[in-house]
């Protein structure tokens, strides 16, 4: 009989997000057709205080707490992660806590990985947890794998569309959602596990791409379904870590040659937001993304993180740009401007630069 790979379950709590979730996606967890003697549940207490600790242990016996001050969301996973390598467990699963799953959420995401060898990571089918019976008859996508625009931008494929049955493994052309995935334990430790300077936000974007310019595949496990409890939020924090991890992503991966071609789109996209900042009283936060890349430390740990990056590669980065989106087809921040103007002018742009590279 062949023994089950064991796998690690890291889950992030920040203030009182275990409140509000912990409750079903421990039963889910519970419920779980995998021998539980092959798993482990790890919960990172981000920003943890003597109440949420002893919360989390009460609620979550069985559970693996480890406590972090600072709120560092990626920091926060690469603690999880890192802890699940040195307790020997093989496959190590991301998961939200604003979450439930069906029973063999698990056992899906591993299959997925032990049909696959050529993949790293495998995603889950992400759906949006049904709030209704009619939601309940017919649930909606999620996410079916995230795509990446090449102004650094990402966003899910499929978002809103009715569920639908998929067969096989496919491939995801863009990244997998931190919301549900399995990755390889050493391809983790190769690709060197989160990048911490993105904090939160891009932080899946920026993994997925160094597993893929590592040689690896990413795909979709369509068989492992969890329901996300997804809320779309426009806070000051939100907009800062998005939009400059947006331009982080650029140049930590892109070559030299390629942010010349994408710098004409880039500046007509930088005055859009400075408007947009102007429109919406967050011209603040836009001063805060520029004074980020004005201070020159910045650029010494940006610098470390490209050389990294060019030594696990094997893959030419022009390989994966090619499947990078021109268009922005996110529903929550859908607008005229954006639908007549800008998305037909950066597909059109993004066109050419293919064509060249």
């Amino acid at each position: 009989m062949i023994m089950e790979k064991s796998v690690a379950i890291i889950l992030v709590n920040y203030k009182d997000y275990a409140a509000r979730f912990l409750s079903a996606c421990r039963d889910s967890l519970r419920l779980q057709d995998y021998p539980a003697e092959r798993v482990k549940i790890y919960i990172v207490d981000n920003a943890a205080t003597p109440e949420s600790a002893a919360y989390l242990k009460d609620n979550y016996p069985e559970a693996i707490v480890l406590p972090r001050p600072d709120g560092n969301y990626t920091a926060a996973n690469n603690l999880g992660f890192y802890q699940a390598i040195v307790d020997g467990c093989d496959y190590l699963v991301a998961v939200n806590m604003d979450t439930e799953m069906r029973s063999d959420w698990l056992s899906a995401l591993v299959r997925a990985l032990d049909d696959n060898p050529e993949a790293a990571i495998a995603q889950s089918k992400i759906l949006l947890f049904p709030r209704t019976g009619k939601e309940k008859e017919g649930p909606r996508i999620n996410s079916l794998g995230n795509v990446i625009h090449f102004l650094g931008f990402g966003f899910t494929s499929a978002y809103g569309e009715p569920d639908r049955h998929i067969d096989g493994y496919p491939e995801i052309d863009g990244y997998a959602s931190g919301c549900s995935f399995i990755i390889r334990r050493e391809v983790f430790q190769k690709v060197g596990g989160y990048n911490e300077e993105f904090y939160m936000y891009h932080d899946d974007l920026e993994l997925s791409l160094k597993v893929r310019l590592a040689g690896y595949k990413i795909v979709l496990a369509p068989r492992s379904v969890i329901f996300h409890k997804y809320e779309f939020s426009r806070s000051v924090n939100m907009i800062y870590y998005m939009e400059r991890n947006r331009y982080l992503t650029l140049l930590t991966f892109y070559p030299a040659y390629l942010l010349l071609l994408v710098s004409p789109a880039a500046a007509f996209m930088d005055a859009g937001m400075f408007f947009y900042s102007l429109v919406n009283r967050w011209f603040g936060t836009e001063m805060k993304i520029y004074a980020y890349f004005f201070n020159p430390k910045n650029y010494e740990r940006l610098e470390r993180e490209k050389r990294k990056i060019k030594e696990l590669s094997v893959v030419p980065f022009s390989s994966l740009a090619h499947r990078f989106s021109g268009r922005i087809e996110f529903q929550e921040i859908a607008n005229p401007l954006l639908k007549y103007l800008a998305n037909p002018l950066l597909d059109l742009y993004w066109r050419l630069i293919r064509s060249i590279i």
